[in-house]
């Protein structure tokens, strides 16, 4: 393949791309926006592998490593849950970030580059930020698919003057980065590049480290983000455009993303990087006076919540991360078709940050064959909850909370929520009293017009969904 039909390629690929973000923007287009990243990804893979730049010689080895990759790829995606997904979209980013860092220490091994004057010193600042922003986002993504997965701790780790800490370590990098490029050997430019690497690595840690559990959606959009900027760095220092397309794409629409999350949760993206937001540790977080919750909490049994589905005109669901846990999500889709047969009007509210990574409900409520059209927006359902008879909470926690509104001093104050207690009865399905991610206390349960199901989500839905059926 020569150079202008390699370029074409690029051309057409960066085209589905685009046309894949757009399909992705819509859940009723997600599956065409998915085809065509494919198929985009397959022509770049081809334009690159039979380019002018690769040798017969070294097509086995690439062949190879594809088919190895892609064998683990498909093994992941037969075998991992959908609860486990955020985990796994984390871990995905850190081997983005592994391989920006390993391509530029390839490239400035590189013989036979043979630049001299600026282009040289552009080409090895490529380089540096490269392995920066890989390193950086390898080590946080670790980090992040611990903590998602349980193997570390939902609590911020808040060391002392950690500020200043992170300040002193960029200005060592910027120092370090200074003599990178005044080295005159490929030996006197590794001590610099080591040191940027390993305080790189540790940044990346300390950063998503210190951030809290209720904030962890966000990390998941952040570190798509960076993996964006790592995959352009890494284009720069392979001079691929394609690369440089694709991971601007990548990285500006997460960034995008990460806003519109920090928005929704009322939270500035600086705020959520400088961490201690949720404790993680599903426990009640001390209260003050004003959060001291009154009454008490009133159950009610799975018969007796069918007797209320039965009798609404009007159902809103708020799902959360417990439906997930319980995969919960066909036995909600054949309560929801049940109760549309009897004509009763029911709707679905997802809050942005619900679950624990962006998009999380809406994936598992189609993955359940939820119709599009009644998954809603959480601005598109607030105002609507008075005129509600029954809003079912499954599993959900913060993003219910009113304490974000009635409570100044609580965490989540000024976070904008699902005003599920204005409905006549609300129904919150937990497995006890146990706070959620972001270890505050929720009020909602001790309102008079609030009943709590308790036990695990699809063991109590199946009690329902008999029940209605009986």
């Amino acid at each position: 393949m020569n150079d202008g039909l390699a370029t074409v390629s690029y051309i057409g690929a960066t085209i589905l791309f685009v046309l894949s973000l757009g399909g992705l923007s819509n859940p009723e287009t997600s599956r065409r926006g998915n085809l065509y990243g494919m198929i985009g990804m397959a022509l770049a893979v081809l334009a690159t592998v039979f380019g002018p730049k690769v040798t017969a010689a070294g097509i086995p080895f690439i062949v190879g490593a594809m088919a190895v990759g892609g064998t683990i790829g498909v093994y992941a995606a037969r075998t991992v849950q959908m609860t486990q997904m955020p985990e796994l979209v984390a871990l995905m980013h850190s081997l983005v970030g592994l391989a920006a860092a390993l391509v530029g220490f390839a490239s400035y091994f590189d013989p036979s580059s043979n630049l001299v004057g600026a282009e040289k010193a552009i080409h090895e600042m490529e380089i540096y930020i490269g392995i920066l922003i890989g390193a950086v986002t390898f080590s946080g993504s670790l980090i992040a698919f611990g903590k998602l997965n349980g193997k570390i701790g939902g609590s911020p780790l808040l060391l002392p003057g950690r500020h200043w800490m992170n300040l002193t370590g960029l200005l060592v990098v910027i120092w370090f980065g200074r003599e990178f490029l005044n080295a005159h050997t490929i030996e006197a430019g590794m001590t610099p590049l080591i040191v940027m690497t390993v305080i790189a690595l540790l940044f990346g840690i300390h950063m998503v480290m210190a951030i809290g559990g209720a904030d962890m959606p966000v990390v998941v959009s952040m570190l798509n983000s960076y993996s964006g900027w790592a995959a352009a760095a890494t284009g720069f220092m392979l001079s691929n455009d394609l690369l440089i397309v694709t991971g601007a794409l990548v990285g500006s629409s997460g960034a995008i993303l990460s806003y519109i999350m920090c928005k929704a949760m009322n939270r500035s993206f600086i705020s959520v990087i400088a961490g201690g937001f949720g404790t993680g540790s599903g426990k009640p977080a001390p209260k003050g006076d004003a959060a001291q919750p009154a009454g008490e909490v009133a159950p009610i049994t799975s018969a007796e919540t069918a007797e209320l589905l039965r009798d609404a005109k009007s159902v809103i669901i708020v799902p959360g991360y417990g439906m997930a846990v319980a995969q919960a999500q066909h036995t909600v889709f054949e309560i929801t078709k049940l109760l549309r047969e009897k004509g009763v009007n029911i709707r679905f509210g997802i809050h942005p940050v619900a679950g624990r990574m962006p998009g999380h409900m809406n994936v598992l409520l189609a993955e359940a064959k939820v119709p599009y059209d009644i998954v809603m927006e959480m601005d598109e359902l607030n105002d609507d909850f008075p005129a509600t008879d029954v809003a079912m909470v499954i599993g959900a926690n913060d993003i219910v909370n009113p304490g974000a509104q009635d409570d100044p001093s609580s965490p989540i104050a000024g976070m904008p929520v699902l005003e599920v207690w204005k409905a006549k009865t609300s129904i919150v399905m937990k497995r006890s009293m146990a706070s959620g991610y972001a270890g505050v206390d929720n009020p909602l349960f001790y309102k008079d017009n609030n009943r709590m199901l308790f036990g695990d989500a699809k063991k109590m839905l199946d009690e329902v969904l008999m029940a209605l059926k009986a």
